[in-house]
């Protein structure tokens, strides 16, 4: 039995700050919003990359890390009650005879938005792969880049690549989950939360994991399924060991991927937008943060919490074609202050 589309008023491609933000501006107008993203949690790169980098450009917070920012924003945005799809590439993208578009995802789902807004930071996010000979074989199979599935790693010899917080948090996941955890990183040092280095040491010392510098150099195995890797220390000695499953974490790259095969009009990667509405080349498809481009664009946060705002403006005449849209303030309007549950 094939599964109805889901119905909504705007699908938002991405769920950085910048998607998260859209969401709020969208609310007051009274526009509902799915979000789909490829990562498994929101705060796009910000939350990815850099959780516990400080910003220090966003207006009144003189300094705030990509997590407690998209904390901050999930809580403004939670009146709204959106709705996420973690996990999700967006694969198709067509415009309906009635009106409309629909976008189906590399997981089978399908949404029907009368609005697109793409927030996808540089593009969808893909995880760095390893520059390991013949990795490509196992992939998908024994190898992964991202746990989609905690079940599936259960009794597994499960080797953790990086020194990040994926490859720490999954680390401390996984460990009670399967037969045995081994983390390996080039160096004694971790740009991941201290409490999560602090509890993976406590779990080496226990004996309940192990822990190894050094890089893995080559795979062992057949048919998509690894039995071991080799591990190379900075003495260029080599050290087997046995495995199962393996999840290298060594970052994100920004690829267009298939926003390049929608029929935007595309400049450098970049999809070029006004700025009065930051609507692309297909009408009812805006494009805001860092994957728009225009005269003078500023890659910055707050530059994208702007576009959003003035694109909300233009999806209601969209959304509601018969409506009139007047104004209002937050400050002021008790009936945008009914929305946030904040009048009194």
């Amino acid at each position: 039995m094939t599964k109805s589309p889901i119905a909504t008023d705007v699908a938002i491609i991405g769920a950085g700050p910048v998607g998260l933000f859209a969401v709020f501006e969208l609310g007051l107008l009274d526009m509902k919003a799915h979000l789909i993203d490829i990562l498994d949690k929101p705060g796009g790169q910000c939350a990815e990359l850099y959780p516990e980098k400080p910003i220090y450009d966003i207006p009144a917070l003189p300094v705030v890390t990509g997590q407690e920012l998209t904390d901050r924003l999930l809580e403004q945005i939670a009146p709204f009650q959106p709705t996420f799809h973690y996990g999700h590439m967006v694969e198709r993208l067509e415009r309906l005879p009635e009106g409309g578009f629909r976008l189906g995802t590399d997981q089978g789902l399908e949404i029907e938005a009368k609005v697109v807004v793409i927030a996808a930071g540089g593009g969808s996010f893909q995880p760095k792969r390893p520059p390991i000979a013949g990795i490509e074989d196992y992939e998908g199979k024994s190898v992964f880049y991202a746990v989609r599935r905690m079940e599936e790693f259960r009794d597994r010899d499960v080797v953790i690549v990086g020194g990040g917080d994926s490859a720490l948090d999954w680390t401390l996941n996984l460990q009670p989950l399967a037969r045995r955890v081994t983390l390996i990183h080039r160096r004694d040092a971790f740009r991941a939360a201290p409490d999560s280095v602090k509890k993976m040491r406590a779990l080496v010392e226990a004996g309940k994991m192990d822990f190894m510098l050094g890089q893995v150099s080559t795979l062992t195995g057949s048919d998509g399924e690894l039995s071991a890797i080799t591990v190379r220390a900075d003495d260029k000695s080599e050290t087997l060991i046995s495995c199962d499953r393996l999840l290298p974490f060594f970052g994100l790259t920004m690829k267009l991927g298939p926003v390049a095969n929608w029929g935007l009009n595309l400049d450098e990667n970049l999809i070029p937008v006004d700025t009065e509405k930051f609507e692309t080349s297909e009408p009812g498809i805006f494009a805001i943060g860092d994957i728009n481009t225009y005269p003078g664009k500023l890659k910055l946060i707050l530059s994208g919490f702007h576009e959003a705002a003035l694109m909300a403006q233009a999806a209601h005449r969209i959304v509601y074609p018969e409506k009139r849209l007047v104004f209002q303030y937050t400050t002021s309007s008790t009936s945008l202050q009914k929305k946030l549950g904040v009048a009194g």
